[in-house]
């Protein structure tokens, strides 16, 4: 149920670098693997229709008979048809423009919508050759691009060796943090930067991305499989957490003496 789908060029384009072209594939490096439902009438188990109605009459209106309308006011709309909307979309290209290249660390994580794998349409020399100079520089480049009527701003990075597009959010998505400090700062003590210190010496490991996981996906999968065979599965009511009290050195300490006792034990 959860096998994973072939990885298929989704556009293709070319990486304007100065006077020269860098023909480029593009392709989604993430798809979706949740467990979708379909809604059904529990009498028959007939696929239900979505329709749009009229709140003021109760009757269905027909696609053709419906409009995308920018509201101005209470009540005061600015219509737009099919053909309107698309009279805005931006001109066809398959260039991706490269507008500068920044620091690899100045974009915060809030800034990244959606990742693209960029992957080589061509004699790769020159791909891995760009991977290796970002790579090396500690640098990422910000990109422009049209995409199905759509222009998009991203951050063109080395991964792994390989070059990763992400399509960033526009200005006007991105909140700037609030002050986080409280009413009566105060700077924190040798004892707890030092228990912090040995916390996140003593958690430090390897990336492993196979231990990122939905464990609510996993459970939902396993109990629909369940059911499909005729099997009955009994329902557990989670159990309440109990509140956590006590100072952040408490909770420090027993962060560490835990992870102490971990290593003991595989030792």
């Amino acid at each position: 149920m959860c096998a994973q789908k072939a990885i298929r060029a989704t556009w293709k384009g070319q990486l304007a670098l100065g006077k020269q072209a860098l023909p480029v594939k593009l392709y989604s490096a993430v798809q979706d693997s949740r467990v979708h439902f379909h809604l059904l009438h529990a009498k028959d188990l007939a696929r239900l229709e979505q329709h749009f109605v009229d709140p003021k009459t109760g009757q269905t209106v027909e696609r053709e008979a419906i409009k995308s309308g920018f509201e101005l006011g209470e009540g005061r709309f600015v219509l737009l048809t099919k053909q309107e909307l698309q009279s805005v979309n931006c001109k066809p290209s398959r260039e991706i423009a490269l507008d500068g290249f920044i620091s690899d660390r100045a974009l915060a994580p809030a800034w990244f919508e959606r990742p693209y794998l960029l992957g080589p349409d061509g004699e790769p020399g020159e791909y891995y050759a760009l991977a290796r100079a970002l790579a090396d520089a500690q640098r990422q480049a910000i990109v422009h691009w049209v995409m199905r009527g759509r222009s998009y701003t991203g951050a063109l990075r080395s991964d792994a060796g390989h070059l990763l597009l992400i399509a960033l959010r526009d200005r006007e998505e991105v909140v700037q943090a609030p002050k986080l400090e409280p009413r009566q700062a105060r700077a924190a003590t040798e004892q707890e930067l030092q228990l912090a210190r040995q916390l996140v010496a003593a958690l430090a490991s390897d990336f492993q991305p196979e231990a990122f996981r939905s464990d609510y996906q996993a459970k939902l999968r396993h109990f629909v499989e369940q059911k499909a065979q005729g099997k009955r599965v009994r329902l557990v009511k989670p159990a309440k957490r109990k509140a956590r009290t006590g100072t952040l050195e408490q909770a420090l300490r027993a962060s560490v003496s835990q992870t102490r006792g971990r290593e003991k034990k595989s030792a």
